[in-house]
């Protein structure tokens, strides 16, 4: 392990990382549809899943003013139309309401571990320079502001707006870039090994792996210099 008292500025995830405590978005939005008793299994879901990932990435259904809220909405209403064209839902088990109460679930869900990560963050904020960098669809500024975490961060480098994607380290280069420091005094926090954690190990940066559920099961022989399993773990190793 590296020496995090060399850290003078954090390189920090978002998604899966602020807004679900490390647990894949995939896994809470299927615990919604269990929870309003979707009859499909978890193995379709998932490919409804991945359709609506590759349709948001190559179509601009999502502007750059719509909140977790309403992404969330479209979100699900791109799996559940899928789900409805592959015959794998019938008309008579969809409805618009179910629809619109999972993307509620999940929204109330990233809302209270945002407001669990916010204090964290606000405290990082006043100890080192922080840089967010995401993977998201352009409107990362909107959900920010709805989740009252715009004022923290110096910097945001969103992959739909330079237009390089994690796990390129290039993105995470531009973070570097942008705290004007040596990759040994960086540290990258994120959820995901394959695009957080391994990119940034590249750079030389400092890493802390949010580890908890993920979209596969882990090998086993991943390694960070830090693993976490809550957000709440940072005070321990950056605030003390």
């Amino acid at each position: 392990m590296k020496d995090l008292k060399q850290v003078k500025g954090i390189l920090l995830d978002y998604g899966g990382t602020i807004d679900s405590n490390g647990i894949h978005w995939a896994e809470i939005i299927w615990s919604a549809y269990e929870m309003y008793m979707v009859p499909i299994s978890k193995e379709v879901f998932r490919e409804a899943y991945v359709y609506g990932e590759r349709t948001l990435a190559k179509n601009p259904f999502i502007q750059p003013n719509h909140t977790f809220r309403d992404m969330l909405r479209i979100k699900t209403g791109i799996q559940m139309q899928w789900l409805q064209d592959n015959n794998k839902l019938t008309e008579n088990c969809f409805s618009e309401d179910t629809s619109q109460a999972i993307a509620e679930w999940c929204y109330s869900f990233a809302r209270e571990k945002t407001t669990n990560a916010r204090q964290v963050i606000q405290e990082l904020a006043h100890k080192y320079p922080l840089v967010l960098v995401s993977n998201f669809y352009g409107n990362i500024e909107s959900v920010l502001r709805d989740f009252r975490l715009d004022s923290f961060f110096d910097k945001i480098i969103e992959s739909a707006v330079v237009g390089v994607r994690k796990p390129d380290p290039e993105i995470f280069r531009l973070g570097v870039k942008q705290l004007n420091m040596n990759a040994e005094n960086v540290v990258v926090i994120g959820d995901s090994y394959d695009k957080d954690i391994i990119p940034a190990t590249s750079l030389g940066c400092q890493t802390i792996w949010l580890k908890n559920i993920g979209w596969e099961e882990y090998k086993g022989n991943e390694k960070a210099d830090v693993i976490i399993s809550d957000f709440l773990e940072l005070r321990t190793y950056l605030l003390s």
